[in-house]
């Protein structure tokens, strides 16, 4: 029997590619000032109570991907802690009426990762309200596209890419620990970029190839412990942090060169982190799962 060519099963036509013509956004970049805005799986996201009773902390829990993870995380039946930036109050309250709608509990915390004392406050946060962490998502990064290459990298905005990105995920993850039974899970966020990386976002590129071998070493360090490492690679998935960071040019054509031809949704990514919180990936650590649209990590 021929397959129908709409259906919305297939993974070239499951979601339409963003339409961002002239989309630009000041960074860190707002959900609510996108024009084609992001599927978290608000709609679509049902849980099965894969994570009941859980404890998380999700970084860069306010949009994009971190929100689809709380959602998802939400609806299979934990309490989540997110921590954004100050100026991302707005999104991160729009996260929090999601994970409450689920009946979980929810908190945000307003820092900079930058700083080691913030990743404390986080943790000592999530302890206070949740007595223990189950659950540990790095997730918060930060990207800055520069086309004219090396010479435009300045060492402001390079040290400001690895504190977000490398420092902030070593501080959390010490912190952390000592708060996490056996059977806890840490995720970490890479991407393509560590594989594959591209000229404009060689910094940012440089710490998710960081990201990936902290996470092999760590999830091999932890082990005796009980606790599971593993990251998330995504591709190219549409986040107000794309049209907050890269060029007009680059945003119209987003996602559009990997095998299915589209950028990713974040809600196709959220799967992956609870696969990788809950007991079904029990067997499984310092491992990386590509959700990249086709594009090959190695």
């Amino acid at each position: 029997m021929p397959q129908d060519q709409t259906d919305p099963q297939d993974p070239q036509e499951q979601y339409a590619q963003p339409e961002a013509e002239g989309e630009q956004l000041a960074h860190p970049g707002r959900t609510q000032d996108m024009g084609d805005q992001p599927d978290h799986g608000e709609e679509s996201y049902r849980g099965s109570e894969r994570l009941e009773g859980k404890k998380a902390i999700i970084t860069g829990g306010d949009s994009g991907i971190g929100r689809a993870v709380a959602i998802a995380f939400a609806r299979e039946g934990a309490d989540v802690l997110i921590a954004h930036l100050p100026q991302e109050e707005q999104d991160a309250q729009e996260t929090l009426r999601h994970v409450q709608q689920a009946g979980r509990k929810g908190v945000a915390v307003p820092v900079d990762l930058r700083e080691e004392e913030a990743c404390q406050q986080v943790v000592d946060r999530a302890v206070a309200e949740f007595g223990r962490i189950d659950v540990l998502v790095n997730n918060a990064a930060y990207q800055m596209a520069q086309p004219g290459g090396i010479e435009d990298i300045t060492t402001e905005q390079f040290d400001r890419v690895l504190k977000t990105n490398l420092y902030a995920m070593f501080w959390l993850c010490k912190k952390a620990v000592p708060h996490m039974r056996p059977g806890s899970a840490i995720i970490n966020t890479s991407s393509i970029q560590a594989y594959q990386p591209s000229p404009p976002l060689l910094d940012y590129a440089t710490t998710k190839a960081g990201i990936v071998n902290f996470t092999k070493g760590l999830g091999q360090m932890l082990a005796e412990k009980g606790i599971r490492v593993n990251s998330v690679a995504p591709g190219p998935i549409w986040t107000p942090l794309i049209p907050a960071t890269m060029p007009e040019d680059k945003v119209e054509t987003f996602g559009e060169d990997v095998p299915l031809g589209r950028a990713g949704q974040p809600a196709e990514l959220a799967p992956a982190y609870v696969f990788f919180a809950s007991q079904e990936s029990s067997y499984i650590t310092a491992e990386v799962l590509g959700v990249t649209g086709g594009s090959p990590l190695a």
